[in-house]
């Protein structure tokens, strides 16, 4: 199931959109998702906009995005597009240091 996740809601605020494709309730999935909120809540606080789509329950949404493999974190905007898969998603520092997040408001 997607599912968009925006502090707010507020369209006005949101500066990064990540899309994190997980493999059901699987532990690497489970860790994948809890590390990226972790960081988005942390950093970016109400500009940040996660939507979840478990390849099982969507696989239809996997072409445009070309996935792969999972999990896959897209970061969409800001520009350019980046993306992260399996085990970049699991070491924090790493995974926040390459999605180039800056904690400016």
């Amino acid at each position: 199931m997607a599912q968009n996740r925006s502090r707010n809601g507020s369209p006005k605020l949101t500066s990064y959109v990540f899309h994190l494709y997980i493999s059901g309730a699987s532990p690497r999935s489970k860790r994948a998702l809890a590390n990226v909120k972790e960081i988005c809540e942390e950093h970016l606080k109400v500009r940040y906009d996660l939507k979840v789509i478990d390849i099982f329950q969507s696989p239809a949404q996997l072409e445009p995005d070309h996935i792969v493999a999972a999990p896959t974190l897209i970061r969409k905007k800001p520009l350019p597009v980046r993306r992260f898969i399996g085990d970049n998603l699991f070491d924090k520092d790493k995974l926040f240091s390459g999605l180039a997040i800056s904690d400016a408001a």
